[in-house]
């Protein structure tokens, strides 16, 4: 058959089955309908009209017993009321029959300025009645034996700890224990410290530089003394001739240890004071002592400018242990380095977490 839309779903209704005893009149259901109307009820294959039973809760009772026999009893569900969902009461209504003066009544708990009160149907006005106390009405007068007192109280809802649709609303305070901080949106970047695993907005980097000339002799690999930091995001570099422990990392002289793992591009460089166009120069960076890579060598254009040797890398480091170096070498005599951040530097950064 063809439909116009989706094929229509259908399914059983819910049956449970009994068999009679000939004197037993309760049975017990699998769920409890709204009333004796909402379910079928056959005994013997002969339907039973819902005044000969009454329904309570799960609990089937038949006014006369149904005769003995195997199933013969078949209750068919109309229906299954929803569980598990809690309502609330917005009005409460409540009636009370008079005495001569009576002047107070007792009433379910109200908030106050959310009740009405009505005698004989009409609606008194606030100066007719006092109700401050959340449980009780109190007449402005007396009333006559018999008249009908109604109040009707009202529930109250609040959404005062809504979050206002403004920028800076949420506070770092209303997040859950290791949320990630909302500071400044960055499209497709996570700061690693907070779990990212891409870029890392967050990771740490320095740059430093050597403030003054270092005499170099022919042949001695030498650990660049830069000692002057331009930035030090997070405290990991060592510009300091000796070792020293920076975040609970054992960190050599004028070394980069990183307390995040991740992945770090490291760059340096050093530029020599000699007119030598020679290209025995050399940038080397070392991780935990040893040689990671050689750099490269710029032989000057002409006698009026210096060479210099530049080397970078991308160095995994693993926040914990590990830590970075920047050597050099050369090989025209005894000659000095030049000082400042164009000249002899030595920088990092990372580029991606672990």
């Amino acid at each position: 058959m063809s439909y116009i839309g989706n094929e229509p779903i259908s399914a059983a209704f819910l049956t449970d089955t009994f068999s009679g005893t000939g004197s037993q009149t309760a049975f017990t259901m699998t769920v409890a309908p709204a009333n004796t109307s909402s379910i079928i009820v056959a005994v013997t294959g002969v339907l039973q009209d819902p005044s000969t039973y009454s329904v309570s809760g799960t609990t089937l009772t038949f006014s006369t017993a149904p005769p003995s026999g195997t199933s013969n009893i078949s209750v068919r569900y109309l229906g299954i009321p929803a569980s598990g969902v809690t309502t609330t009461a917005y009005r409460t209504v409540t009636e009370f029959t008079a005495t001569s003066g009576q002047t107070s009544f007792s009433v379910p708990s109200y908030t106050v300025g959310y009740i009405d009160v009505y005698r004989n149907g009409v609606m008194l006005g606030t100066a007719d009645f006092t109700a401050t106390t959340g449980t009780t009405v109190v007449l402005a007068s007396g009333a006559t034996t018999g008249d009908l007192i109604r109040t009707e109280s009202f529930y109250v809802s609040s959404v005062l700890n809504a979050i206002p649709a403004t920028a800076g609303a949420v506070a770092g305070s209303y997040l859950a224990g290791g949320a990630v901080t909302l500071t400044t949106q960055v499209t497709g970047i996570l700061p690693v410290a907070n779990g990212g695993t891409g870029l890392s907005a967050g990771g740490p980097a320095f740059s430093a530089y050597a403030a003054s000339t270092l005499s170099t002799t022919n042949g001695t690999i030498t650990n660049m003394p830069c000692d002057t930091e331009s930035f030090d995001t997070n405290g990991c570099y060592n510009n300091t001739g000796s070792t020293v422990t920076l975040n609970g990392i054992s960190t050599p002289a004028y070394a980069f240890a990183p307390n995040i793992a991740g992945y770090y591009q490291i760059t340096a460089g050093v530029s020599y004071q000699t007119s030598s166009n020679s290209t025995s120069l050399y940038g080397m960076i070392y991780k935990n002592g040893s040689v990671s890579v050689r750099g490269n060598t710029v032989p000057s254009s002409s006698a009026s400018t210096y060479p210099w040797a530049t080397v970078s890398d991308l160095v995994y480091c693993n926040g914990t242990s590990d830590y970075i170096q920047f050597y050099a070498t050369q090989q025209i005599g005894t000659v000095n380095t030049n000082n400042g951040a164009s000249a002899t530097y030595f920088k990092a950064a990372m580029v991606r977490s672990a």
